[in-house]
C-alpha cells in the first residue's frame, strides 16, 4: 500500500475517533448536569437524603477546588480547568498516534470537567452530592461529573503503565 492511501484512511478514523470523544463529552456533560439540576431542585442545600446505607445524597456547595481546596478561589480552578481541557481537545484533534481507547477516556475527563465548570458559571459554585458512608477515612462529597473524570482517568493511567509499548505510540 502507499503512503498516500495510509494517510488518507487514517484522516477518516481520526474525524471518527474526534466524533467518538465529543459524543462521550456532551452525553457526560448533559447526565452530570442533569443529576446537578435534580439535586439543586430536590435537595436543599446542607441537608441529606439517604438512599441506602452506603450512599446518601448530601447537597453541598463546593467554592473551592479539588477536595474543597481553597474555598473561594473557585474562579482559579475553573480557568485552570478551562485551559486544561482546551489543551485536551486541541491535542486530541491534532495529535498523532492516539488510540480510540484515548480519545473514549477523554471523553469522560472533558464532559466531566467542562461539567464542573459550568457549574461554576451558572452556580458560582460546583454542586456536591454524592456522599458514600462507612468508609474509614473518608469524609468527601463529590458529583457524577467527578465519577466520569475518574472513569476516563484511571483506564488511561492503567493502559499507560501496563499496554503501552516503550517508544510511542502505536494504535490508532
Amino acid at each position: 500500500m502507499s503512503k498516500g492511501c495510509e494517510l488518507s484512511s487514517a484522516v477518516p478514523t481520526r474525524t471518527v475517533n474526534f466524533l467518538i470523544f465529543c459524543a462521550i463529552a456532551t452525553f457526560t456533560l448533559a447526565c452530570a448536569q442533569a443529576a446537578g439540576w435534580w439535586v439543586n431542585g430536590s435537595i436543599p442545600v446542607n441537608s441529606t437524603v439517604e438512599w441506602n446505607g452506603f450512599i446518601h445524597f448530601t447537597h453541598i456547595r463546593n467554592y473551592g477546588g479539588i477536595f474543597g481546596l481553597m474555598q473561594g478561589q473557585g474562579w482559579l480552578f475553573g480557568v485552570l480547568s478551562l485551559a486544561l481541557l482546551g489543551g485536551i481537545v486541541v491535542w486530541l484533534y491534532f495529535g498523532a498516534g492516539v488510540s480510540r481507547f484515548e480519545f473514549a477516556c477523554f471523553g469522560c475527563v472533558a464532559g466531566g470537567g467542562f461539567s464542573n465548570v459550568l457549574d461554576r458559571l451558572i452556580h458560582g459554585s460546583v454542586i456536591d452530592y454524592i456522599n458514600l458512608q462507612h468508609i474509614p477515612y473518608w469524609n468527601y462529597i463529590f458529583n457524577l461529573a467527578d465519577v466520569m473524570i475518574h472513569i476516563g482517568i484511571w483506564p488511561m493511567i492503567l493502559y499507560g503503565l501496563l499496554a503501552r509499548k516503550p517508544g510511542g505510540y502505536s494504535h490508532t
